[in-house]
């Protein structure tokens, strides 16, 4: 098919996985960039324009940005594998509903945990999406995601058996230690 696809992303980004995880289950071959998003390459912004962030995916030289958006597009364009939304409208738009609930919900409660201490950390501590994040979060708000959500932990498990999605996940330690890393920055260590 002769396409060039680009991945510029940031290792321990949500949105940046689900691209990965979906690039992967479509056998889609890419270059992965690595941006410093403190120092953003000329090409991200050029890419990106409007956001200047992470995720894009840069498709025979196109960018497509967001990263629900790129999964899509994904789905889209490749196919010749399984698909990764349902083909029913009422199914993919149930789909599309819990993308955009994770992504207005569950992504400020986790930045919440580690961004935060004391009483204001506590008092938000909710339903985490974010499986590598997940080691972070245990060992900052110093508890169990297993005890507490363990319908998600078991979710979590059956998708790590799909040798694609474990194989497109950073390792939870090392977020982690990026997670630390961050907070020391910040002065909420």
């Amino acid at each position: 098919m002769g396409d060039e696809v680009k991945l510029l992303d940031f290792w321990p980004s949500m949105f940046g996985m689900r691209v990965r995880v979906a690039l992967a289950l479509k056998g889609v071959p890419n270059e992965y960039v690595d941006e410093d998003l403190r120092n953003k390459s000329s090409l991200l912004l050029q890419m990106n324009p409007i956001h200047k962030k992470i995720p894009v995916l840069v498709h025979n030289g196109k960018p497509i940005c967001e990263s629900s958006i790129i999964v899509q597009y994904i789905d889209e364009v490749w196919k010749d594998k399984a698909p990764l939304l349902p083909s029913d409208p009422y199914d993919r738009a149930q789909a599309r509903f819990w993308v955009d609930f994770i992504d207005k919900k569950l992504f400020d409660g986790g930045r919440k945990i580690w961004a935060t201490k004391g009483e204001e950390q506590e008092e938000d501590i909710v339903l985490i999406g974010y499986y590598t994040w997940f080691y972070a979060y245990e060992t900052i708000g110093n508890f169990s995601i297993e005890a507490e959500c363990p319908k998600i932990m078991s979710w979590v498990k059956r998708c790590l058996q799909n040798e694609s999605v474990a194989k497109s996940l950073p390792d939870p330690k090392k977020v982690c230690d990026f997670v630390l890393q961050m907070k020391k920055k910040y002065g909420l260590d």
